[in-house]
């Protein structure tokens, strides 16, 4: 983790009383991250308004070498990744055979390798289905969280704090539109459904500039180096507490916490980042074309507006989302906003009416429209 005085990390917080009470989900990676450096408010304006440097190390990282890599990745997932370059990047989503989430990773090849970074504790499974895939193609996908680290510049000056390490003119993400139901086939490109413009750092591992800002995998024993070059020309850190605030107000789930095992792509809108619609077939393919086609997924994503008047505690994961007593969705990731008060991302039945007076345990909420 970043090592800074004060810092309070996700191994400590049930000891600790603040603020911000601990996001409902327990972070598990190579060791424990901060969750805040005693003000989550603040640290939030600053990824609002400027840039703040997050230790998201704690997030699992499978490496994939072997001359054919790209096109074993792009038969086994959901992302077109035959024509991903060199110092590129994307998303892309394992699904199970009957099209439900079962894995989402942010990817970047650097003309040798094939990074892959996921959830945390999400790591072994990714690994262990890659690992059953292989049969004789020539790749090696080997857990390689032990040896990198991921960092995130986030804010809308992340590009700019990005060339204290050198590195500068990072393309803003390239995203293909969304095609409406029954599309022709041909219609979208034939490449990823959105290229993110990576650069190697010089102290080793890239840079990706994304949509909240810029991502950084650096080699573990480079870590202290990266952050001092980064605290030193004026970047200030900010805990997990306000990047996951920041995510949420984004409206972006994240596998795992938003997501339950009946979750399909269209319903916590993973189309856009990690799916295209017009590739060969993958596992689950038969899922997300039915659903794009019929335009109503069962489900949706929802950010829900909490009282906050019964507790200041933002609800758990999970907690059930009811409209006259019945059940009609749950809660991802509750946060406590610097602007929105208490919010949370939700995943209701698609036939919740935008206006509904929900109840999330004893406190009320109302869907943002």
């Amino acid at each position: 983790m970043i090592d800074i005085a004060g810092a309070v990390t996700t191994d400590a917080i049930d000891e600790q009383t603040r603020d911000q009470p601990e996001p409902a989900h327990r972070e598990a990676g190579v060791g424990p991250v901060a969750a805040h450096y005693g003000d989550p408010m603040r640290e939030q304006r600053v990824l609002a308004t400027g840039v703040g440097l997050v230790d998201r190390s704690h997030r699992g990282v499978v490496a994939v070498p072997g001359e054919e890599r790209i096109g074993w990745l792009h038969t086994l997932t959901s992302q077109h990744l035959a024509a991903l370059a060199p110092w590129q990047g994307t998303e892309l989503l394992v699904l199970s055979p009957h099209g439900h989430v079962e894995q989402h990773a942010l990817v970047v090849d650097d003309g040798e390798t094939t990074w892959l970074d996921t959830e945390p504790g999400m790591t072994g499974g990714l690994l262990s289905y890659l690992e059953r895939m292989r049969f004789f193609s020539k790749v090696d996908p080997r857990d390689a969280t032990a040896d990198h680290a991921l960092l995130s510049l986030v804010g809308p000056a992340a590009a700019d704090a990005l060339t204290t390490l050198g590195v500068t003119g990072l393309a803003a993400p390239d995203v293909v539109a969304v095609p409406g139901p029954k599309f022709r086939s041909g219609e979208l490109p034939a490449r990823p459904s959105v290229v993110y413009d990576v650069a190697p750092l010089p102290a080793g591992g890239w840079a990706r500039r994304v949509a909240l800002g810029v991502d950084l995998l650096v080699p573990r024993p480079a870590m202290a180096d990266v952050v001092a070059g980064l605290r030193g020309a004026g970047v200030p850190v900010a805990g997990l507490w306000a990047y996951e605030a920041t995510r949420v107000a984004a409206r972006r789930a994240r596998a795992g916490v938003d997501t339950d095992h009946r979750t399909i792509p269209a319903e916590v809108d993973l189309i856009a980042p990690a799916v295209h619609l017009d590739k060969g077939c993958y596992r689950g393919q038969e899922t997300v074309a039915r659903v794009h086609n019929l335009g109503k997924p069962p489900r949706r994503l929802v950010l829900l507006h909490l009282d906050g008047v019964t507790t200041d505690q933002p609800p758990a994961a999970g907690t059930p989302v009811t409209l006259d007593g019945r059940t009609v969705g749950f809660v991802g990731t509750a946060v406590h906003h610097f602007e929105l008060g208490q919010i949370a991302l939700a995943v209701l039945k698609r036939t919740t009416p935008d206006d509904a007076r929900l109840m999330v345990a004893d406190s009320a909420a109302a869907i943002d429209r």
